[in-house]
């Protein structure tokens, strides 16, 4: 990010330092994701302009740092790109989402978006040889949402309105169907709700009718207002899209529904990313169907442009 809203490609970059505990990855496949958009307008400050953008990411360990086991240099692995301290209260918990010392590649931390980056070893993990760099690329956004589903308790054959069907709730329709769960969505644009459709969801058609389970994916706060609208006496919601602008929710509505509303933030270390590729690696989830527009890297600003109407997820190849 040259300046907020304009990105541009750099030749000058500074070549990462491989530390003793890191490796040194060559990037091949970098996704685009809605947090990556709220940094580039300005909507979530950065440490320091210019900035390198992105945190989804995989490609192969080119050098591995000496104090390093387990990694081995031309192994494709998948970047985990939040660092929780592990000594807080939250992360000797378990719940290492909360870390209050997080590291976030592309928020507080430089991004992905780079032919390298140094990453410590235990963030970078070991693509199964079954999985595409193009499913590879998506481990990330969908740890988010088989995480989301896991806490909202989905059950085999249980219904669940996914309202949004952006690249994440595309993703969270594919964990429903994951958990056995039947995934129905709603979106304004139709384009979407196609590739939802195409990829295993069902279109709600019904506005009245009220879901057990509804997770809200877009961070619109009128959406958030559906989705509570839209939910079943005695039901849950998953909420994953995020928004600095407030909703409306009445206690009412809550109290007499007897409604259970869960914000669900990303995953929790190592334990996320573990259950992801284990269900990559076992089933017939294939993430990379969600991806519809691919960039060159000369061509990224093209790929940020595209990524708020797209159906699917914009992404970026590296040479």
């Amino acid at each position: 990010m040259a300046a907020p809203g304009r990105v541009a490609v750099r030749a000058d970059w500074p070549e990462p330092r491989c530390g003793p505990r890191d490796v040194l990855v060559a990037v091949s496949r970098v996704a685009v994701c809605g947090s990556d958009l709220a940094v580039l307008h300005g909507e979530r400050p950065v440490p320091r302009v210019p900035w390198v953008l992105g945190h989804e990411a995989m490609g192969t360990v080119v050098a591995v740092g000496a104090d390093v086991r387990g990694r081995q240099v031309g192994e494709r692995v998948v970047i985990e790109p939040n660092f929780p301290c592990l000594r807080c209260p939250s992360c000797l918990a378990g719940a290492t989402a909360g870390c209050g010392s997080r590291r976030i590649l592309g928020i507080n931390e430089p991004g992905v978006l780079a032919e390298r980056v140094a990453v410590p070893a235990p963030f970078a993990w070991p693509v199964p040889a079954g999985v595409s760099d193009e499913d590879a690329v998506c481990i990330e956004p969908l740890a988010v949402a088989l995480t989301a589903v896991r806490r909202g308790g989905v059950r085999p054959g249980q219904h669940c309105l996914v309202v949004g069907a952006g690249s994440q709730g595309l993703l969270v329709s594919l964990a429903v169907l994951h958990a056995g769960g039947i995934p129905y969505v709603a979106d304004p644009q139709p384009g979407r709700v196609d590739l939802a459709v195409r990829i295993g969801a069902r279109r709600a058609a019904d506005d009245a009718e009220r879901f057990p389970v509804v997770a809200e994916t877009s961070g619109v706060p009128e959406a958030f207002e559906a989705a509570v609208e839209r939910t079943a006496p005695g039901g849950q919601v998953i909420v994953v899209g995020q928004s600095t602008t407030a909703a409306r929710l009445a206690t009412f509505t809550v109290v007499q529904r007897r409604l259970t509303i869960s914000g669900c933030l990303i995953y929790d270390h190592p334990a996320g990313f573990a259950r992801t590729i284990a269900a990559l690696d076992g089933d017939d989830l294939r993430p990379g169907r969600v991806l519809a527009a691919r960039f060159p890297l000369d061509a990224a600003a093209d790929a940020f442009a595209a990524a708020p109407t797209v159906a699917g997820k914009s992404w970026i190849s590296l040479p």
